[in-house]
This record gives structure tokens, C-alpha cells and sequence, in this order.
């Protein structure tokens, strides 16, 4: 007190009073081992739990896809040494009539099973929609061919339709038709594999269908009822509209399932399989890839249809985005 009188006097500011120390001015702790190994578990302990997705990626996914762009770039024969040959695959592919021939009857097989699959799917989702007494249990049936493995379905509907002593063609005779060459013909042969392709995968998209018909509003269909639509009317205005979004989905994954198409064609065609009957009626493009690849030798070739049926997935992956862009902007959404 006495010394801020005196510098009162004299006219010289009293002295600042001693600070207390805070801790904003106190020098940060020293980092221990611990503190630095609990930071870097911070920062990598995330990176080191996706980091299997991504190695395994790289390893089965990556790596094969850009190894398989650099083999059809190249004349490669199994056992054989790799020579640069640019886009030559490519134009050989263009100039090949087994390449087109391949990729006809790749759409045609891809048109004939999606088609009807995703019309019979959507029609059992409608009926499984309804309060039917049973319902789990038929809804574990449709499921049923899903689970059944490629080999065994195709041998039995290869048995079904043998030309001399398969049920289907005894049907066929019972009501006066003649004996049909399932197996040698182009049209009854992709009729038969897209029969098997129907067969195992109707009832997977019917349960889809099933989910997001469950999650349309019930209030959307009391409304069509108080306004006297009736149950085909209710299905068409309301139903349909509503799943549209998951129509487009299986439409497009059952496309890309169509376009890869392998095991079917090569079962039924037996000892021919490969080369997708006596006179490549059936043969896909897997086929022909697989045929390229493992029985001529000609890897780089069978990589060039590999990259080809690529470049045709994602084609169909941009028009699905297409598709869905102008749905969106059309609701307004």
C-alpha cells in the first residue's frame, strides 16, 4: 500500500502485482511413450482394420483386372513368351464371326431369361405380398432354387430335355407335337438354358420385390380403395410406381448376370459345351473367352474378350445411371 502511495507520488506506475501461474502459460507436459503410442493408435487403427477389404482387393481384383488390360495387349500363348501387339486382339475380335456369333447369342440368351424371370418374380412378389396362410413357407420355397448349385440344376433340366427320352418332349408328343432337337437347334438350345436360368432365379428377385413392396405406405392403398381402384389398379398405380427404383436394379443385375453367363451353357452342351453345341449355337462369351483362353491357348486373345465384356458392364452401369438421373428429375426429387 505504502509503495503504490509513493509511486502515486512521484508519477511512475505502482509495480504489477506478481501473476499466479495457469495453466495456458505452463509448458505442455513432456510426451511419454505411452501418449505417442496412444496417438498413432488413434490415427492408424482405422487404416489397420480396412486394410484386409483393401489387400485382398488388390490381391484377387486389381491386380488380375490390370493384369488381364496388359495380356490382351500382347501374343501370349500358354507356356510362351509375351510379344507386343497393340490393339491387334482387338480389331482380330472385330474381324472374328465367332465373336459376334458369341455376342448374339449372349443378348438373345441375356433377353430370353431376363424377360420372363423378372415378370414371374413380380407377379409372386404380388402374391406373397397378401396375407396368405402359409406364406413363410412359400416364401422359403421360392428361395429353394437359388440355393440349388449350377451343376446340379443344369444336369437335371439336361435330362428334361433330351431329345430321345427327356419329359419334355414326351409332354410334347402327348399332346401331338413332334420330338424337338433341344441340344442341336439354336433357338430350342437357348430356349433350354434360358429355362434354367429362369428357373434358378425367379424366386431371389420375387423376395426382393417382396421387400420393397413391404415398404410402400398402406396408406397409398387405402387411398386407391376409397377411390374404387381395385387390386390389378392398385398393383399398376401404386405398386409398380412406388418399386420402380428396385425394378431398374434387377433389371440391371440380371443383366450383368446374362452377360457372364457360363456354367448353364457349358453343362448342358456336355462334351460340346465349350464350344456351345456342334454348331456354336449357344456359345457365350464366357464360353468363347474360356475356349480362347484354355483350349487354344490364346491368352491374349481370351483377354481381349474379357476386357470386351468389361467395357460392355460398365456401358450398361452408365445407362442404369442414366435411367435413374431422369427418374429422379421426373419425380422432382
Amino acid at each position: 500500500m505504502a509503495t503504490s502511495l509513493r509511486a502515486a507520488a512521484d508519477g511512475t506506475p505502482p509495480p504489477a502485482p506478481p501473476s499466479s501461474p495457469t495453466r495456458t502459460g505452463a509448458p505442455p507436459p513432456p510426451s511419454t511413450w505411452r501418449s505417442r503410442l496412444y496417438r498413432w493408435d488413434l490415427r492408424l487403427s482405422p487404416y489397420a482394420f480396412v486394410s484386409p477389404f483393401f489387400l485382398t482387393f488388390a490381391a484377387f481384383g486389381l491386380f488380375p483386372l490390370l493384369y488381364t488390360g496388359w495380356l490382351s495387349l500382347h501374343r501370349v500363348e500358354l507356356g510362351g513368351d509375351a510379344r507386343w501387339k497393340g490393339l491387334e486382339n482387338y480389331a482380330d475380335l472385330a474381324d472374328s464371326e465367332f465373336f459376334w456369333n458369341a455376342l448374339a447369342n449372349t443378348f438373345t440368351i441375356g433377353v430370353i431369361s431376363t424377360v420372363p424371370q423378372l415378370l414371374m418374380a413380380l407377379g409372386l412378389a404380388h402374391l406373397l405380398n397378401y396375407r396368405l396362410r402359409g406364406r413363410g413357407f412359400f416364401r422359403v420355397a421360392v428361395l429353394a432354387p437359388y440355393a440349388t448349385s449350377i451343376a446340379a440344376a443344369t444336369l437335371v433340366f439336361a435330362q428334361l430335355f433330351n431329345t430321345d427320352y427327356g419329359l419334355i418332349n414326351t409332354l410334347l408328343g402327348w399332346v401331338g407335337f413332334d420330338p424337338v432337337d433341344w441340344e442341336s437347334s439354336k433357338w430350342p438350345s437357348q430356349i433350354a438354358i434360358s429355362t434354367i436360368v429362369i428357373w434358378r432365379w425367379t424366386g431371389y428377385n420375387a423376395l426382393i420385390y417382396l421387400a420393397a413392396m413391404q415398404a410402400v405406405p398402406q396408406d397409398l392403398y387405402e387411398a386407391a380403395a376409397l377411390d374404387g381402384a381395385s387390386r390389378w389398379r392398385q398393383f399398376v398405380s401404386v405398386t409398380v410406381p412406388a418399386i420402380r427404383p428396385t425394378i431398374l436394379f434387377t433389371v440391371i443385375v440380371s443383366t450383368i448376370g446374362a452377360t457372364q453367363l457360363f456354367g448353364e451353357p457349358m453343362i448342358f452342351g456336355g462334351s460340346l459345351g465349350v464350344s456351345g453345341g456342334s454348331g456354336n449355337q449357344f456359345q457365350t462369351l464366357s464360353l468363347l473367352m474360356y475356349e480362347k483362353g484354355w483350349v487354344t491357348g490364346a491368352l491374349g486373345q481370351a483377354s481381349a474378350i474379357a476386357w470386351v465384356m468389361l467395357l460392355l458392364l460398365l456401358s450398361i452401369g452408365a445407362v442404369r445411371a442414366v435411367l435413374a438421373r431422369a427418374a429422379r428429375k421426373k419425380s422432382g426429387v
